[in-house]
């Protein structure tokens, strides 16, 4: 957890690796992800840099991997998972040779196969219509002897029978094809109108549904036969048929001619077929054996691209001979980086080995964080806010407590809490099995796992201090409170209620959390509003202190040592004197007042926290009668004073404190005042001009003033949020679950279990869900606002190594 105090310590890291080194150098290093390599080539275009082929290649290797993957996923190949430890590492150059070369021969086999297929495949659907032209028109030709159909046939003109019958009927001509059923009846309304009537038209649906040649989904499609008088009029058909996608195909009208062509046709389909057979078990031959290497194959690939483009980032140097590289690398991980650099060396066989320096800079460097698997979710919600400045106190460590108790505030329900506990606890033990899961909103779950167990474990300790299950109490150390009454004084039917007073019916303090008693009290709402509200506000003064704390640390890590007497203390001092003093008059009079005791100090005297801090801050005053008292202890009005007189003060000290420093530093250096420049920043720098500081300033002091006074009313929410939690959970119990116990027979019994059913529903959905989702959104807002802003400056950005795994991943998701 030390690791998490602050950012990783960053050095700027020069490389120098010979040429024929450097692949293997940046495949090491890219194995171990331990740095952030900078661009020395801004100004050089991608198209300019050295090692723009090798990219470009890698570029061609992919295209040909998304291709065979495609045609797997259209036969339903599937391929192999890789287990972490079988990924192949990035292959050499001698064995990226052998790789592009087999990427190429199966690229251009099964685009070969792929074509060959289709144009089979059309074939046997062009045979497939012909032969149901063939066979559905058989009943259009039924007397030839009578009627010359035929279209293709020539008449005799030596027989005077012939030509005598031509002349006395004229001859009619036929076009038959194929065309969707859904296009027939608007092409039949086509074909009447450029004939004006004079074509008749008969079709015939063909069984089934038949693979289109456009789109190759299944449709329904009819056979026609088109008859008509005139050659002209056939030229026109021809271009319908053509504009309506309709095939034509030619059918003869003689049914012996028909019958040999059917034959011959159903040869032909019987050769296709064996032929497509064959043709799909080679190529479901060349998938399978694809499939098997097709995982290492892009891996292989997508590691060899990443390399390239890292080199692209190198420059070489005057001779040529050298590339030189910069990037950022944990101090911590310097003898990794060293060791990632010899093995490449020894590896490439090269003459001179690769070495590292570390440079000096004043460049900010990027800021890293250590976490595992339990602190990366916490750091996460804090990376959310903003990447925190280099080496600032990071405030993820202190979220790992402070995140799940001010939700269990909230939450704190002991049966609820449970059931967070145990699906957080199902989570984690299946963790291995449940990683594989990509799915979006499981894995915000999953990724939240530890954050849930925590919030369950919370919530759990404080449902026992509220003693609170399912909206019930537990009666563990049995009640602090007894009955004074006699049994007559009870069962009087005229009294509506009976009252009990501390200082006569309790004997003890009941040991852990709320008395159970108050489930029955009529003023339990009244009880638990004010015992929930005081603790709100002590939490919230708690928590903001100890966020304006906090920056203490950074003003002596940055040795900003002005800043602590000139932003720090005036700061605290404003929390504590006002809202600090409250808390104190808080705990101050539930000590003194209580119902041992008659007078000023009784229950009755004891005065309203909120009025008296009203007077304090504009100097009022109120009446109280006799014998109570105004004040809480003597002297209490003068020690008010002095504390309102001092946080007065406080406000000017913050305003003008630092400019004033600054001015007064820049004059005693003897330095010129800097020039005014357009934009800003975080923070007073040396060059920022006088004015700009001090409106920077007196930004920073209206904002500090008027959020300690809003922040403290926000941290509310802890109370308003836990009595709707509350009371929404006595809701369903009383009208849900217990409709179940109004019956004595059998059927209550029956009746139980299905209002156990509806509640149970209602609880996890409504109350475990949903109140738990906004009880994590008003928690998360609580830490990002109310706290971080104390001390949090949130201006860096994050450090992104080189890493394989990262890459890989992140191609996963997408």
């Amino acid at each position: 957890m030390g690791d998490m105090f602050r950012s990783e310590q960053m050095a700027l890291c020069q490389l120098f690796i010979q040429p024929e080194a450097a692949y293997a150098s940046i495949a090491e290093l890219g194995e171990s992800g331990c740095v952030q390599f900078r661009d020395l080539n801004d100004e050089v275009s991608a198209f300019q840099r050295k090692y723009v082929t090798e990219v470009r290649r890698c570029d061609d290797m992919e295209r040909r991997l998304r291709y065979v993957e495609s045609e797997m996923k259209k036969d339903e190949v599937k391929l192999p998972t890789l287990r972490p430890e079988e990924e192949p590492s990035a292959p050499n150059p001698r064995e990226a040779v052998d790789l592009d070369a087999q990427l190429e021969k199966t690229d251009n086999e099964l685009r070969e196969m792929s074509a060959n297929g289709a144009s089979l495949q059309a074939n046997f659907r062009h045979m497939q219509e012909l032969k149901s032209v063939l066979e559905n028109t058989e009943g259009f030709f039924s007397d030839q002897e009578v009627i010359n159909l035929d279209s293709n046939r020539k008449l005799d003109p030596e027989d005077p029978a012939q030509a005598q019958g031509a002349a006395q009927r004229g001859q009619l001509a036929f076009v038959a094809g194929v065309i969707k059923l859904e296009r027939f009846f608007s092409f039949e309304r086509m074909l009447w109108r450029i004939s004006r009537g004079n074509i008749f038209l008969r079709r015939s649906d063909i069984d089934g549904l038949v693979d289109d040649e456009e789109t190759g989904r299944p449709v329904l499609k009819t056979v026609f036969v088109a008859f008509f008088q005139g050659e002209q009029l056939k030229q026109r058909v021809k271009k319908v048929c053509t504009g309506y996608h309709a095939s034509v195909y030619p059918c003869p009208s003689s049914h012996a001619e028909r019958m040999d062509m059917i034959k011959d046709v159903n040869v032909r389909l019987e050769d296709l077929k064996l032929v497509l057979s064959q043709s799909a078990d080679h190529r479901s031959r060349v998938l399978n054996s694809a499939s098997k290497h097709l995982p290492r194959w892009s891996i292989m690939v997508r590691k060899m691209k990443a390399i390239y483009h890292i080199l692209n980032f190198f420059n070489p140097d005057v001779t040529g001979k050298c590339l030189i590289g910069e990037g950022w690398v944990p101090t911590n991980d310097i003898p990794t980086v060293q060791d990632a650099l010899a093995r490449a060396s020894k590896t490439s066989e090269s003459s001179i080995p690769a070495f590292m320096n570390v440079i000096e800079t004043n460049e900010m460097p990027p800021t890293y964080t250590r976490t595992n698997k339990f602190t990366n979710g916490f750091q996460n919600l804090v990376d959310s806010y903003g990447m925190a400045s280099y080496r600032e106190v990071n405030p993820a460590l202190y979220a790992c407590i402070t995140f799940p108790f001010l939700f269990a505030v909230m939450f704190g329900d002991l049966g609820h809490g449970l059931i967070l506990l145990l699906f957080a606890s199902w989570l984690i033990i299946k963790e291995k099995q449940l990683a594989s899961i990509k799915e979006e909103i499981f894995n915000i779950f999953f990724g939240g796992r530890y954050i849930i167990f925590l919030m369950g474990i919370f919530s759990i300790y404080t449902g026992f201090i509220y003693n609170d299950v399912f909206s019930k109490s537990m009666n563990i150390f049995g009640s602090a409170w007894h009955m004074n009454y006699t049994r007559e004084t009870i069962e009087d039917s005229t009294l509506k209620s009976i009252t009990l007073r501390p200082n006569d019916t309790v004997y003890k303090t009941y040991p852990f959390g709320m008395d159970p008693i108050w489930q029955l009290a009529d003023n339990k709402i009244i009880f638990l509003n004010t015992f929930k509200m005081k603790l709100s506000i002590i939490v919230g003064v708690v928590h903001m202190i100890f966020g304006v704390t906090m920056s203490v640390v950074n003003f002596a890590y940055y040795k900003k040592y002005a800043s602590i007497f000139l932003e720090f203390l005036p700061q605290v001092l404003f929390l504590l004197l006002l809202f600090g003093y409250m808390v104190f008059m808080m705990f101050f009079k539930w000590v003194t007042y209580n119902d041992t005791v008659e007078g000023p100090l009784s229950p009755a005297c004891a005065p309203s926290i909120l009025i008296l801090f009203i007077n304090m801050i504009l100097q009022g005053s109120q009446d109280t009668p006799e014998p109570c008292k105004e004040f809480m202890f003597e002297g209490q009005k003068s020690i008010q004073q002095v504390f309102v007189i001092i946080a007065i003060i406080c406000i000017p000290w913050m305003l003008l404190g630092k400019p004033l420093y600054i001015m007064f530093k820049r004059r005693m250096s003897g330095a010129p005042p800097p020039k005014p420049q357009s934009g800003g920043g975080e923070g007073h720098g040396d060059d920022e001009a006088m004015g700009e500081i001090f409106i920077h300033q007196a930004i920073h002091t209206i904002e500090y003033v008027l959020s300690t006074v809003s922040h403290t009313a926000s941290y509310l929410r802890l109370w308003a949020l836990s009595l709707a939690h509350a009371q929404l959970s006595e809701v369903l119990w009383n009208m849900v679950f217990s409709m179940g116990f109004n019956y004595d027979n059998y059927i209550g019994g029956i009746l139980i279990y299905v209002f156990f059913g509806a509640w149970a529903l209602l609880t996890v959905g409504i109350l475990v869900l949903i109140e738990g989702l906004s009880a994590f959104l008003h928690t998360l807002r609580l830490h990002w606002v109310e706290f971080m802003s104390k001390f949090y400056e949130g201006a860096g950005y994050a450090f992104e190594p080189f890493a394989f795994k990262t890459i890989l991943d992140a191609t996963e998701d997408e």
